[in-house]
């Protein structure tokens, strides 16, 4: 009896290993919202890594977090680092592209509670005295990213995030 137990347990976590292999190798997160005001006035609250308290919700998950600024005060080269609790763990952003006023894009690292490398995009495109915002995370799917992902799904854990973060852009870019 133990026996068939065991097999019948080795064949499900060989089954779930194998399903976990088979899931894509990369992923992305997306999400748009439509701000009343000119992308010139939108680009700089994303290109200025320092604004970015003012809307960015993972500024609010942990308020004792520890931020480091590098770099040029914003554009290519600024980098912004951090260092908080299981809300947030430990990163590093730098910005990668700053083309005003459509686009940042910036390589995005986690250091804790898991190593990611990835890059998040910001597209703005401008509709007649609006813009149009897309925030975008995308990267590879290692083995173990791809296992988490069988019972977690990203896009539930991250999307919520940028739509509560494009809302605060939006609030703050309309006042």
């Amino acid at each position: 009896m133990f026996k068939t137990i065991a097999i019948v347990f080795g064949v499900l976590i060989a089954a779930l290993l194998a399903y976990a292999a088979s899931r894509p190798d990369s992923f992305r997160i997306e999400r748009t919202a439509r701000i009343e005001a000119p992308a010139s006035e939108v680009f700089p609250l994303i290109v200025d890594l320092h604004k970015w308290r003012e809307w960015s919700p993972y500024e609010k998950k942990d308020p004792a977090m520890r931020r480091h600024f590098r770099g040029p005060a914003s554009g290519e080269g600024a980098i912004y680092e951090w260092e908080g609790d299981e809300n947030v763990g430990v990163g590093r952003m730098e910005i990668v592209e700053a083309a005003e006023p459509s686009r940042v894009r910036i390589r995005l690292d986690f250091f804790r509670p898991f190593e990611a490398h990835n890059t998040a995009d910001f597209v703005l495109q401008e509709q007649g005295g609006a813009t149009q915002v897309t925030w975008a995370m995308y990267g590879p799917s290692p083995f173990m990213a791809k296992l988490m992902q069988v019972f977690f799904s990203m896009d539930g854990m991250v999307g919520p995030d940028f739509e509560a973060g494009l809302a605060n852009l939006k609030a703050m870019a309309e006042r």
